[in-house]
């Protein structure tokens, strides 16, 4: 054996490191969505668990294109609606019974946006993907805002203002499920997710998307070796748009209505801020991202009006100090534990963690104190019985002492990790 194979050997992953990165968080991922049923959730928590699953596909999806391939869109939610509308077609024929579709189960529907997504992308990635960086960014921009307007005036195809709706409960049973209560359609969902999530790491191991990752970082050696990156593009954004059909197939049965508002460039953006927040690098980082922003979106929604403000703070954060995301933190935290100078890591966490929480309590009550000043309700922010008024001096020393220290605490970590030794 050559000292040049041995030297491949030696760098590649040991059996136990590709049980730990590609096998292990599949089977905690499929355990946990096994497991909860047997929590008894309530209907509320099956409805936000839904919507986390139609958003851990999107995302997963998304980052096929961006993470990947390393085409920035401002319009994928596009093929996530195209796949929902035809989904609503196919719906309603099969309530009417007509031709093949009244023996078309409604649980397999989530195929039929595959197609509609993918056939969309083939289309539009056509043209689309002859340019990259910024040009292909804002074909993308155009793109979506072409069709959004476009859903407005076909009311035939896409229903206007009022949407298409239908009904679920329709066609034959499969597995047992009626498509009717919401522990039907938890199942429904744990399906679709966990096949389409194996599917996409899949994907990632073939040639073609090592091709699209080398095709991200130089397309130009691409092409020396004989691929046509344009190509590889292609294939990559029609399968990206695909798979983001099905999660539109996935939305339309749980929704049972589907309006232009799924074609818009809000759940585009969405999509955008939660592969970026959870960490485009990581394969789990858009299933992290979409977790906490759906979580996000759904519940401090009743707790605070400023919700949106905050995520807004976290992506501009994330992508400044963080870009690897959440995935990039806490595979870092786990490498340090395991490190040399695990002992020094720990500490100058526990600084920065220190820091950073000072900094939020400073915030959070400089955010919810405007606003509640703002609005001119005259009420005060009253966290765990205290009481906080815009002019109150109280107020104002909670504010400023922990955004102060915590800076200060915050900066004193980044030099400490600028001396420490490589």
């Amino acid at each position: 054996m050559s000292d040049t194979t041995q030297s491949y050997q030696n760098i590649a992953p040991s059996g136990a490191a590709k049980f730990r990165q590609r096998i292990l968080p599949f089977a905690v991922f499929i355990a946990i969505i096994l497991l909860i049923p047997l929590t008894d959730p309530s209907r509320t928590m099956y409805a936000l668990m839904h919507q986390m699953a139609i958003y851990i596909v999107f995302a997963v999806a998304y980052n096929m294109l961006l993470g990947k391939g390393g085409m920035l869109s401002f319009g994928h939610a596009v093929y996530f609606g195209l796949g929902g509308y035809l989904c609503m077609h196919a719906m309603n024929w099969i309530a009417d019974g007509t031709g093949i579709w009244g023996s078309f189960p409604t649980f397999f529907l989530p195929i039929i946006g595959f197609v509609g997504g993918g056939l969309a992308a083939i289309v539009i990635g056509s043209f689309s993907t002859k340019r990259s960086g910024t040009t292909f960014a804002m074909i993308s921009l155009g793109v979506a805002e072409l069709i959004f307007a476009g859903a407005f005036m076909f009311d035939s195809l896409f229903g206007g203002e009022q949407g298409i709706n239908g009904d679920r409960m329709n066609g034959p049973e499969v597995f047992g499920l009626s498509m009717g209560p919401q522990s039907d359609i938890y199942w429904f969902m744990a399906f679709w997710t966990i096949l389409a999530v194996i599917a996409m790491y899949a994907f990632t191991r073939t040639p073609l998307g090592r091709l699209s990752e080398a095709t991200r970082d130089n397309p130009q050696r691409v092409e020396f070796i004989g691929y046509n990156p344009q190509r590889v593009r292609w294939l990559v954004f029609s399968l990206s748009g695909a798979f983001a059909g099905l999660a539109g197939g996935m939305s339309a049965v749980n929704y049972e209505i589907f309006t232009p508002e799924a074609l818009s460039l809000i759940p585009s953006g969405f999509v955008l801020i939660m592969a970026y927040v959870g960490g485009i690098t990581y394969f789990v980082g858009p299933i992290m991202g979409a977790i906490l922003l759906t979580y996000m979106s759904s519940m401090m929604s009743d707790f605070t009006e400023a919700w949106l403000l905050y995520l807004g703070l976290m992506f501009v954060l994330i992508v400044m100090y963080a870009p690897r995301g959440i995935a990039g933190i806490i595979f870092g935290i786990w490498d340090g534990i395991r490190g040399p100078n695990a002992g020094e890591m720990m500490r100058k966490w526990a600084v920065q963690l220190a820091g950073g929480l000072l900094m939020l309590i400073g915030l959070i009550v400089l955010v919810e104190v405007a606003v509640r000043w703002s609005n001119g309700w005259g009420e005060a922010f009253e966290p765990f019985g205290l009481h906080f008024t815009h002019g109150s001096i109280v107020t104002w020393i909670v504010i400023i002492v922990p955004l102060v220290a915590g800076g200060y605490l915050l900066r004193l970590a980044g030099r400490e990790k600028e001396e420490m030794p490589a």
